[in-house]
């Protein structure tokens, strides 16, 4: 640290983008430098220059067709030793770059809506937030998994050291906490929209909102303390090094430095909005902000700028116009202000701002400790000197607009809200407002000239005068700056010899050289320690053992006590054990259309009565005629009858019956096809019967197997996403060690021969799931599948 009592002064001030910079984050290389991104549609690299005062750009980027509002770096790899810098913009793009390069390597696509957020993780993972209200998983140049959970926009994303935990904020309100792409928990307690998120450490992060708070958080869900001293929007947060306090920016034209969880400086700025900070490894603070200028503060004497340029900068600061509007100085009444003697008595903190009234004119100042004096920091007028168009923070609905135009339609209907930016095309915005709104094309010409007649380069304010295009009379405002709108079982059988859903659960002894699933011999036993023999799996484990004779006992006895509505008869009994003749290949018989029938029927019994019909439909569906009928089904009612069992609340029997007759569904191309089409439904059902019992978690991990098998075919990335997703999510809670296998093997033929998926694999945090189960050792079949799982992670 400096030796001046650790005051940041400016260090310099570099010019180069054309409007608002809206994004920092340092560089790797070269060390010590930074990166900005601004609504030029442009991002700079910046190197230290030789004097180690200032900086210079030594490289401008192009790629967005819009403005560019985030940039993150994305770690260096073998193939880009250097890394890469990746920026997302209001054209719904992430461009990503080399850094000697100005055009992208690649773009991104896949967002509905601007990307304001980026974050990099390991292993070339990056994270996306968007006003389309989802966060992206991307691993190179694809989407891995699309997180859905928030009910407005995403304005801060941020991927945490624990491997497969990640961190969205939202102008819903909220934080969210993903653990291998599913919504952990949630956190509130910001009352407007939250902008910015750090990382404290792996068990602490800060949040900063609109409504003018910092929060700091415990990952575990606590808010430990809130911290107060900002008057307005906060917009940005950086943390220095060795988490000594943090930086924060906002509306309020300040930069404010948090030491100890108090603000120990502020540094107001000559610009209405300060977008953006970031953190030096030497612990200076760059910022951007809306007069397009990035300006570096440090603590060092020996970086710090020269006399005339401190001079020049306090002069450009007393030029400054401040809205007394924004609330950022108080309430204000110029007659009671004190003249310019008020100024003789020192301040009582860094900070502390103080109004004076001198020839008519109202001056701010405020007390800087390191200097001993105040300094002005503007004029108080009657309007912002910032433009809506270099400051375009009109929000609505959690998005930002240039413009966002009140109209009443006629005097007694209700006003409706037209959001625009000066970028945007007026007529579509105009057939858009009419759709939305439902109201007359006819007026397609009317709102495509008014907005071009009011959006000429003037600055709005609520005194102009608009002309209403439906009326004709001044019922447009633009809306002022306004806060964001949001949108805001018990196993039912006991006894010797009973009939027990499950009871044949396919565990075997760990004898060499055996089929690992069936215990049968379909394995070499004098290659298995050399080869592995249990991934990439190339078909489908299906649910075979039965007791047909105690099946259908049961189905008699609880059909005994059915209702009169539900009740079979004894011809209905008669077909139903012919149907399980025919598919447990005890006849040759071909299952027949009233058989199937009638098989739908007894599958609508009550939930308390029905395990033994799902149980004959779980080995029926294995026959191809049955699997035909269950899959080409219109609709597929059949198989949203099947999923509804999956309900965590239900009854656990009903729940392992069902996920075992949709492992037997993959024995056929069409039933592969089926569970294929519905992979995200099923899988969203399956998982929430985690907390089951251990035949449940078998039953899941197969299905989770068959899965992979199909996608291991297709190469399906995002598919792959998702069953990741749930093999994380499953290992978290499965002690049964023949689960545990399944979902290795399963692991292991998702990133058998498939580099992008190793990669996801690792940042989803899987790895160190498996490794403890590296020292299993009974049976031999985990900790061997185990290895060669690790072998390839």
């Amino acid at each position: 640290m400096a030796n001046d009592g650790g005051a940041y002064r400016l260090r310099c001030s570099l010019l180069g983008h054309g409007q608002d910079v809206r994004g920092l984050t340092c560089s790797l290389f070269p060390p010590g430098g930074f990166v900005s991104v601004s609504r030029d549609r442009t991002a700079r690299l910046w190197a230290l220059d030789g004097l180690n005062r200032g900086f210079t750009e030594i490289h401008c980027m192009s790629g967005h067709t819009n403005f560019v509002s985030c940039v993150c770096i994305i770690p260096p790899s073998e193939l880009y030793p250097r890394g890469l810098i990746a920026t997302g913009g209001n054209d719904h793009n992430i461009c990503v770059f080399t850094i000697d390069n100005p055009a992208p390597l690649y773009i991104l696509k896949g967002h509905k809506n601007t990307v304001c957020s980026l974050s990099s993780g390991k292993f070339g993972t990056l994270l996306s937030g968007s006003w389309d209200t989802t966060a992206k998983v991307w691993l190179n140049d694809r989407c891995m998994m699309t997180l859905q959970g928030h009910t407005a926009a995403i304005w801060a994303v941020i991927i945490l050291p624990e491997q497969g935990l990640m961190l969205t904020g939202s102008a819903d309100k909220t934080i969210k906490l993903w653990k291998a792409g599913r919504c952990e928990r949630t956190f509130t307690g910001h009352e407007d929209c939250v902008r910015g998120l750090a990382i404290l450490s792996e068990m602490e992060f800060l949040s900063c909102a609109n409504d003018a708070t910092v929060r700091r958080w415990q990952i575990s869900g606590a808010c430990l303390n809130v911290y107060y001293g900002h008057t307005n929007y906060i917009y940005s947060i950086s943390v220095f090094p060795q988490c000594k306090g943090f930086v924060t920016t906002g509306e309020d034209r300040s930069l404010r430095i948090w030491k100890k969880g108090e603000c120990a400086q502020t540094i107001r700025l000559p610009a209405q909005s300060v977008w953006c900070c970031c953190v030096l490894d030497n612990g200076d603070i760059v910022v951007g902000a809306s007069d397009g200028i990035i300006r570096v503060f440090t603590e060092s004497l020996e970086r710090t700028a020269s006399a005339e340029e401190i001079q020049a900068f306090e002069y450009e600061l007393s030029q400054a116009s401040i809205d007394p509007k924004t609330g950022d100085l108080g309430d204000i009444n110029a007659d009671d202000l004190p003249g310019r003697e008020h100024l003789k008595d020192p301040g009582t903190r860094d900070g502390q701002t103080r109004l004076i009234e001198d020839n008519g004119k109202v001056e701010a100042y405020q007390w800087s400790v390191s200097e001993g004096r105040w300094i002005k920091i503007g004029d108080v007028v009657g309007s912002s000197g910032a433009t809506q168009q270099t400051s375009g923070k009109i929000l609505f609905e959690g998005k930002e607009y240039d413009y966002v135009f009140t109209i009443d339609v006629n005097e007694s209907g209700p006003s409706y809200k037209l959001p625009y930016n000066i970028t945007d095309d007026p007529w579509l915005t105009a057939y858009n407002f009419l759709q939305k709104n439902d109201l007359n094309p006819m007026f397609l010409d009317q709102v495509a000239k008014f907005i071009m007649d009011n959006t000429k380069g003037q600055t709005l304010s609520t005194s102009s005068e608009f002309s209403d295009p439906f009326t004709g009379a001044g019922r447009y405002v633009p809306g002022s700056s306004s806060g964001s709108s949001t949108v805001p079982g018990a196993d039912p059988f006991t006894g010797a010899g009973r009939y027990v859903p499950g009871s044949a659960s396919n565990e075997v002894a760990p004898v060499g050289g055996v089929d690992p699933y069936t215990g049968m011999g379909a394995y070499q036993s004098s290659e298995a320690k050399a080869e592995n023999i249990y991934f990439p799996k190339k078909d489908a484990v299906t649910f075979d053992k039965a007791n047909p004779s105690q099946i259908l006992g049961k189905l008699k006895e609880l059909n005994s006590s059915a209702t009169e509505e539900h009740k079979l008869t004894e011809d209905d009994l008669i077909t139903l054990e012919k149907l399980l003749s025919a598919t447990c290949n005890t006849s040759a018989e071909t299952p027949t259309a009233q058989q199937l029938q009638t098989l739908w029927r007894a599958v609508n019994w009550p939930e308390d009565i029905v395990f033994p019909a799902l149980d004959i439909l779980r080995l029926s569906v294995r026959h191809p005629t049955v699997n035909e009928n269950f899959c080409n089904e219109k609709d597929h009612v059949h198989l949203a009858i099947l999923l509804k069992f999956l309900n965590p609340n239900g009854k656990q029997a009903n729940q392992l019956l069902a996920l075992r007759a949709l492992c037997n569904c993959f024995v056929s191309q069409a039933g592969q096809k089926l569970m294929m089409e519905h992979r995200g439904e099923i899988m969203t059902q399956a998982i929430e019967t985690k907390s089951g019992s251990k035949n449940i978690h078998i039953a899941l991990a197969t299905l989770t197997l068959n899965y992979a098998v199909c996608l291991h075919k297709d190469n399906n990335i995002e598919g792959k996403a998702q069953c990741l997703s749930v093999i994380s999510t499953v290992m978290e809670v499965v002690q049964d060690l023949e689960a545990v296998f399944r979902l290795l093997v399963a692991l292991g033929t998702l990133i058998s021969d498939d580099t992008n998926a190793v990669q996801l694999a690792k940042a989803l945090g899987v790895d160190s799931q498996v490794k403890k189960y590296a020292s299993v050792s009974e049976p031999a079949k985990v900790k061997e599948c185990c290895r060669f799982v690790l072998n390839l992670l």
